[in-house]
């Protein structure tokens, strides 16, 4: 599994909310404006490594880690690096699309990353 699919993953995760839940956790670990700038159509406001580990735990990190086989603090600076941008890709006007055209773009950006 690639750390794209590992992000995407986390977007995806019912069990976690999708990815109206991983905003929301983003937002309730003080990272609202970070992320709200991921969905925006300016600038995305960069993340540390910290800070993912912060907002998702240090247990998905782990886990996360152990899958792509890196360690955690290479897992936690690579998720900094990628929800912002796959976080960007899914709001491409400025909201979090409904269920059904979510379902369309994350279908699309797993063919990009596959293929």
């Amino acid at each position: 599994m690639t750390q794209a699919e590992q992000v995407l993953g986390l977007v995806n995760n019912p069990d976690t909310g999708g990815l109206t839940g991983l905003i929301e956790t983003f937002k309730n670990k003080g990272l609202g404006d970070v992320v709200s700038s991921w969905i925006s159509t300016g600038e995305n406001n960069p993340v540390s490594g910290d800070e993912v580990t912060g907002a998702l735990g240090s247990d998905t990190i782990r886990q996360i880690a152990e899958k792509l086989g890196i360690s955690e603090g290479d897992a936690s600076s690579r998720l900094a690096e990628l929800l912002p941008q796959v976080i960007d890709k899914l709001t491409p006007d400025g909201s979090v699309p409904e269920g059904g055209l979510l379902d369309q773009t994350l279908g699309i950006l797993k063919q990009k990353l596959s293929g």
